[in-house]
């Protein structure tokens, strides 16, 4: 599934779900529909500016986080390795990033979902 994030500030952003849903999970909304308003847009990008930089200074564990929750499901555990990700999650961030430094300067909204 896609998740297209939309402002009046800039162009759509899509991203997959999974992603979408790490990205939202640290800003505490649903996946599945919602909005980071005008107001909340200054405490979103310092989030998510911190989170780019976490993950670019510690890639490995990012990966091993990833492949962590790859093969830890409710079906059991897999013993595969998932291949190496070569698009950090910092990298996919920074569209999100950008739509939402564009949209607190315009004082717009971002939807998803709807």
């Amino acid at each position: 599934m896609l998740v297209t994030f939309k402002s009046k500030a800039s162009a759509e952003v899509t991203m997959f779900e999974n992603d979408a849903k790490r990205i939202l999970d640290l800003l505490h909304k649903d996946v599945k529909i919602g909005v980071i308003t005008a107001a909340e847009g200054t405490a979103a990008i310092a989030l998510l500016e911190a989170e780019t930089s976490e993950s670019r200074a510690h890639p490995v564990s990012d990966t091993v986080q990833h492949d962590i929750a790859a093969h830890h499901s409710e079906a059991g555990d897999d013993t595969g390795h998932e291949p190496v990700q070569t698009v950090t999650f910092a990298n996919k961030i920074y569209p999100l990033l950008e739509m939402l430094r564009e949209a607190h300067k315009h004082n717009n909204d971002v939807l998803w979902g709807v």
